[in-house]
């Protein structure tokens, strides 16, 4: 029993992790468009795939961090290719997600919340914060 928890540990620990994926340096000011289209006067970068750990050993990991991971990735990775926006091509699979980048100025959007189908498991919608990140509700803290 001893032996079995201490095998177990780890993978409990790590479950809460990030994985050392922070925002660069600029990643702040990308626009994240969730639905509808992008502007036409919006310059196309080219597309973007990123990916993280979606599972430790048999253990799948929490979606919403996965998918905020994935968001923080492509928004690094379009803040290199000098681009103010970015668009999900498809939801996140087994860890890897797909974007376009976009450079489109000062050009106003829509809502930019993930819209339901982005919100797994009913969770309370998500709370925009500075920056452009969404934080979701802790469910039963």
């Amino acid at each position: 029993m001893r032996k079995t928890l201490l095998l177990l540990a780890p993978l409990v620990l790590l479950g809460g992790c990030t994985w050392g994926i922070n925002p660069d340096p600029g990643s702040n000011n990308i626009r994240t468009v969730w639905t509808g289209e992008v502007p036409s006067s919006c310059r196309d970068l080219g597309k973007i795939t990123v990916s993280v750990m979606s599972r430790v050993g048999p253990f799948d990991r929490n979606d919403i961090k996965v998918r905020d991971e994935l968001q923080v990735q492509a928004r690094n990775s379009a803040a290199s290719m000098h681009a103010d926006t970015i668009k999900p091509l498809g939801d996140p699979e087994n860890g890897s997600q797909p974007w376009e980048a976009y450079a489109c100025g000062n050009h106003q959007f829509g809502p930019t919340a993930p819209p339901p189908a982005q919100n797994p498991g009913n969770q309370a919608p998500p709370v925009q914060q500075s920056g452009g990140f969404q934080t979701y509700p802790a469910k039963g803290g």
